[in-house]
């Protein structure tokens, strides 16, 4: 039986207060910044479907979501949603939007001949359609304002364009739209609504939810207090807590990578990333035992990109027991970095005596160290040569890196130590990086191998010192 204390006014209401209040409203440009999982996206698919069935039906209706996944289960749900309204809808499949077949999407077509065309995340396919648009996850696109730019003309000959998100970042144009909306007068004519998980749960969300559970569902026996802390305490950090269902954007002014820089690096959410083998493996291997993870990074070099083929991070595992697992990954590889401070040390002997030394660079960690690795990171995700994974404990890891300056000048980086480890994905990866550069010799002082690599290494290095108190110690981080 249901714990839920809060119950909607009409609890055999299909929709709740804020969900009727988004479909409800007609506005031409409507924004909702909502919480993860609170029914919007399923909400939205009913609206769209209602106006676009209605024989005085004037527009299709082009969707836009973050991946070709997300496009499908939107169109599955307008599915349901005709079918619960018994009209009559036609699943027309994929279907091309242009000659050359660059751009398609999943359309219904309904018997007034209008259709819902649902795509992924591309904005060009946007181009030169007429009719009404929802842009669903719209901060989680690659590139969002360039997304708002090619869709609104849309609009022009009648229509609404209805924006669906959770945040991602300060720095994201959809932040950039509320703010606008909240700070300089609203000059767009924005509708904005906003959702939070507390918001939701305030309006009967987890009666809701209870609802449609299994008996057995742990959720069942809960309050929305207990619901509440629930959540919170799965997410990979607070930051991701506050972000993901309490609509407050991550400061990307603080952390020293940008949520749009590392998505625009992820592989799709269900992709098939990793590989067994691959023709130039390049590893990187940061060392814990009791407080920190130990993290080992497998990149492969194609062209100019690095792709992410593994990641293993483990935890209170004596060092034999982990070296049967770490050990036959590094025998693969043509080079790996290790972290050889500290306990890393004897991991470090070890590894060279067993793979030798052409093989493996121990890497001892100080502030200018990470300097030196810190900046090849960012740097390869603005040149969209990396590829990684689409994991929330990772995303998090590599949001809790900072960089701090010192009264001195010096820059340092740092991350705050939580259960899950100390960045240690972070600087697994700038060593699977600095493993593939080309780098000979110790970090800061070796030669670059190869012209692009001494380029991007230079560029590194004079990014890293710049505003440093003391430019006349360049040369000597940059032997050549």
């Amino acid at each position: 039986m249901s714990r839920a204390r809060i119950i909607p006014d009409n609890p055999k209401a299909i929709f709740l207060p804020y969900q009727s209040r988004w479909i409800t409203d007609n506005s031409r440009l409507k924004l909702m910044e909502k919480g993860r999982q609170i029914g919007l996206s399923w909400s939205t698919a009913y609206a769209t479907v209602s106006r676009t069935a209605l024989v005085s039906a004037r527009h299709d209706q082009w969707v836009s979501s973050r991946d070709d996944i997300q496009a499908r289960l939107f169109l599955e749900d307008c599915k349901l949603w005709s079918g619960n309204l018994e009209l009559a809808a036609r699943d027309m499949g994929e279907i091309a939007l242009d000659e050359e077949g660059k751009h398609t999407a999943y359309t219904l077509r309904f018997a007034n001949g209008k259709r819902i065309n649902s795509m992924s995340s591309n904005p060009d396919a946007q181009a030169g359609k007429r009719g009404g648009r929802v842009l669903d996850e719209f901060a989680l696109h690659p590139d969002p304002r360039k997304l708002w730019s090619i869709a609104y003309p849309g609009i022009t000959w009648g229509g609404s364009m209805e924006v669906i998100s959770t945040h991602r970042g300060s720095h994201n144009f959809f932040n950039q739209l509320v703010r606008e909306y909240r700070e300089n007068g609203n000059p767009k004519k924005i509708s904005l609504h906003r959702v939070t998980l507390e918001d939701a749960l305030n309006d009967g969300f987890l009666f809701k939810l209870q609802q449609s559970l299994p008996d057995d569902d742990e959720r069942q026996d809960m309050t929305e207090a207990e619901y509440f802390d629930w959540v919170r305490k799965g997410c990979a950090d607070e930051e991701s807590f506050l972000q993901e269902y309490m609509c407050q954007p991550a400061d990307d002014d603080a952390a020293f990578l940008e949520y749009d820089l590392i998505a625009s690096c992820e592989y799709p959410e269900n992709a098939n990333w990793r590989l067994t083998e691959g023709r130039q493996l390049y590893a990187g291997l940061d060392i814990g035992r009791k407080k920190d993870l130990t993290v080992l990074w497998v990149v492969e070099k194609l062209g100019d990109v690095l792709y992410t083929r593994h990641v293993e991070a483990l935890r209170n595992m004596s060092k034999p027991d982990q070296e049967k697992i770490l050990w036959p990954w590094l025998e693969k590889c043509v080079r790996t970095c290790i972290d050889a401070t500290g306990l890393g040390i004897g991991w470090a002997d070890d590894a060279q005596e067993k793979f030798g030394q052409t093989s493996v660079e121990a890497v001892t960690f100080s502030a200018k160290t990470k300097e030196a690795l810190a900046y090849p990171v960012r740097s390869k995700m603005e040149d969209r040569g990396l590829r990684i994974p689409y994991d929330k404990q990772i995303r998090a890891d590599l949001r809790s890196v900072t960089k701090q300056v010192t009264s001195t000048g010096n820059i340092r980086f740092t991350a705050e130590r939580t259960a899950d480890g100390h960045a240690d994905h972070f600087w697994a990866l700038a060593l699977a990086i600095e493993a593939a550069s080309g780098v000979a010799g110790p970090i800061g002082t070796g030669t670059v191998g190869g012209d692009k690599e001494k380029n991007d290494r230079v560029a590194a290095f004079a990014n890293a010192l710049s505003g440093a108190a003391n430019f006349g110690n360049l040369s000597r981080f940059l032997r050549m």
